[in-house]
């Protein structure tokens, strides 16, 4: 009996836990998406979870001693029932992670399909070699290296190459995760929320140098980015391309040049 009540304070502990818990803000539409998605599951996981580790331990304490055991009986209502909500269940889940892998902020394919132009679209080239990264701004003639440049409150589209092997073009922060391959173009999209200064990371094993491929993605004011721009543009400022690195490598142009910060 003391078990029984423990347990059933137990599941009402947790179940307050995860209603009352309030998640870290997202700082971006890619992050709020995915730890939405992330909430709806747990939801439905946590009282499965709990459900079937009660009915385990109730079936420990109930039948540890059993000497005599007898086989269960047919209840077809029971299993009809059982069996319904498991599809149910699993319907809930394919549908949520459909909606959340048709979003173009998610899948390269939805972000392709959006097509280019739209209204008030950043546009960003992403080159990427061993063991670096090189960002093209072509509205503005601008190209950085180790720095990214973000606006924010502002859709930005990626459009990523490879000059030499696959790499990888992930931001934890923002829920931005895309391989990068040769010779061809591979889109990514994300709109920011909150200004900072993030990580990006190769996410794929590229070689001897693949710890140290790493770059920095500041976040500013859609003001700050645009006077950042203003004055990439009329500093004159510029070193040579990184060692190795060709422009033109999978139908990408970007300056030979590179434009510090």
């Amino acid at each position: 009996m003391r078990l029984s009540r423990a347990l059933s304070w137990l599941c009402v502990l947790a179940l307050g836990a995860v209603a009352l818990s309030t998640p870290a803000a997202a700082q971006s539409v890619n992050r709020a998406t995915i730890d939405e998605l992330n909430e709806q599951l747990l939801y439905v996981a946590l009282p499965l979870t709990l459900f079937v580790e009660l009915m385990l331990v109730y079936a420990i304490y109930r039948f540890h001693n059993n000497d005599t055991p007898r086989p269960t009986v047919d209840d077809p209502a029971l299993e009809v029932t059982w069996t319904a909500a498991t599809g149910a269940i699993l319907v809930f889940v394919g549908v949520s992670g459909f909606f959340v892998l048709a979003n173009p902020y998610i899948s390269p394919v939805a972000a392709d399909a959006t097509g280019e132009g739209v209204a008030d679209e950043a546009e960003i080239d992403v080159l990427t070699y061993q063991w670096g990264y090189e960002f093209g701004y072509p509205d503005s003639n601008v190209t950085t290296s180790e720095t990214l440049y973000l606006p924010n409150n502002t859709d930005v589209r990626f459009t990523m190459t490879s000059s030499d092997v696959i790499h990888s073009f992930f931001i934890p922060e923002l829920g931005v995760k895309q391989d990068i391959f040769p010779n061809q173009e591979t889109i990514a999209m994300t709109r920011p929320t909150e200004t900072g200064t993030y990580k990006l990371y190769c996410a794929e094993l590229c070689g001897s140098g693949h710890a140290r491929m790493q770059a920095d993605v500041v976040v500013l004011s859609q003001s700050d980015y645009d006077a950042w721009l203003d004055e990439q543009r009329g500093s004159g400022n510029s070193t040579a391309a990184p060692d190795g690195v060709n422009a033109t490598d999978g139908g990408n142009t970007t300056a030979s040049a590179t434009q510090t910060a």
